[in-house]
């Protein structure tokens, strides 16, 4: 027995599933997660000492990579002053005035500890300005556990096979209205019937948890009007988008500005921290200076903060630009690999973000993303992880680079991914 598979006995004890978030049991894929050890830059190691190239990078915050050294270098500076006070610290105003610096939309934020902290908080806000009680979301995006959002979730919930959780009342569940993404006919049916009491649009800008999966030209300028004419709030969930698809997230690659905004992991640098943001006369309704109650022990955590500072001080728009280049060869050079082994084979990117799919279309929607060959995934998957390279253990989970993936890398990936293909097919 390998150390990773006794490790994951112990765990399973413990643990549903021997973990503590669904899609790490590979659930997807099938087998048996490895058990990580440590990492360095693109790189982790197992227990029982593999190494493989990641681009995983802990499901997207690690932008500089595993063990940056800038980022270790501000936590133990912080960590010698202690550890959490609840009570301010400057660390928090320096994050703060980092990301509305970058993300001028935001003109005001509150930090939790989530992405679901932050998404939950951002439509009990989105409910009490306008005082309704619907919320618009589409297929496949994920908006992290709370009740209002697992309604045709992407994900873990899409890999799983799951359908609207359990424990979910149905008064609740009847709140949320679903429609398909980048179906322009369907948001304007739902604008027609349900505008008048429509809280919020939340959405993916781009989904990366049904897999990557870019919007159409028309379709987020499109949220922003039905908003408009119906007085419901657009809220963008970049918690997975913020500082990946462009310097100031998707308002600045797209053009298109939401009422409300959700950030996360990448602004934490690996430490959990996550925010919601947006115009000033919204955030000034949340207490203590407005009605709209929120709070959170760990919000504004010192290592957090000192985190995401030191992360995004290093993620310079020309760093971002570098990242990005490579993550085009990467994409590039999978549908090459693909063209030459004649699979149907479809990929794109958004800054350091991609995603592929085994269907010769274009992937517009999270049914179309369903019409993938899976099976194949999983072949390739476990080939590419014999090889070194660690791939989202999902056919529907976005893919992500770091500053640590160099050239080398890149082409060391393309190599092994070449002989994974061959020995999936």
């Amino acid at each position: 027995m390998t150390r990773s598979a006794e490790i994951m006995q112990r765990a399973r004890a413990l643990f549903p599933g021997g973990v503590n978030s669904p899609v790490r049991a590979f659930g997807g894929v099938g087998g048996e997660p490895f058990v990580v050890e440590r990492g360095e830059g693109a790189r982790i190691w197992d227990v029982d000492g593999r190494e493989y190239l990641d681009y995983v990078l802990s499901w997207g915050p690690l932008v500089l990579g595993h063990a940056a050294p800038v980022v270790l270098d501000a936590l133990r500076d912080t960590m010698e002053r202690g550890t959490s006070f609840g009570i301010p610290t400057e660390l928090e105003v320096r994050l703060g005035e980092c990301i509305t610096q970058r993300m001028q939309h935001i003109e005001m934020l509150r930090f939790v500890s989530s992405g679901t902290e932050a998404t939950m908080s951002a439509l009990r806000l989105a409910r009490a300005a306008t005082g309704r009680s619907r919320v618009l979301k589409f297929d496949g995006c994920y908006h992290g556990h709370a009740d209002a959002f697992l309604v045709r979730a992407g994900s873990g919930v899409a890999t799983l096979g799951l359908p609207n959780s359990p424990g979910v009342p149905d008064a609740v569940a009847s709140l949320t209205l679903t429609a398909p993404y980048n179906d322009l006919a369907a948001l304007a049916a739902v604008a027609t019937r349900h505008g008048n009491d429509l809280a919020a649009i939340i959405v993916e800008p781009v989904i990366g948890n049904a897999g990557f999966i870019p919007p159409d030209l028309g379709f987020l300028p499109a949220l922003r009007q039905v908003a408009d004419q119906t007085g419901a709030l657009l809220i963008f969930d970049e918690v997975m988008t913020g500082f990946r698809i462009a310097p100031g997230g998707a308002t600045e690659r797209f053009g298109v500005t939401p009422d409300l905004v959700t950030l996360g992991k990448v602004i934490g640098g690996g430490l959990p921290v996550a925010a919601y943001g947006g115009r000033r006369d919204l955030m000034e309704q949340v207490a203590p200076t407005g009605p709209v109650y929120q709070a959170g022990t760990l919000s504004g955590n010192p290592l957090a903060m000192a985190g995401g500072l030191a992360t995004l001080t290093a993620l310079t728009p020309e760093l971002h630009a570098r990242i990005e280049r490579r993550t085009a060869s990467l994409v590039m050079g999978l549908r090459e690999i693909a063209a030459r082994r004649g699979v149907p084979f479809t990929a794109d990117h958004a800054g350091s973000m991609f995603g592929f799919f085994f269907r010769a279309e274009p992937v517009r929607s999270f049914a179309d993303a369903k019409q993938a060959d899976v099976e194949l995934f999983k072949r390739f998957f476990h080939a590419a992880l014999e090889r070194g390279v660690y791939l989202a253990p999902s056919a529907f989970e976005a893919g992500f680079l770091s500053a640590a993936h160099g050239d080398a890398e890149i082409a060391a990936t393309i190599e092994r991914l070449d002989e994974a293909l061959g020995a999936a097919l």
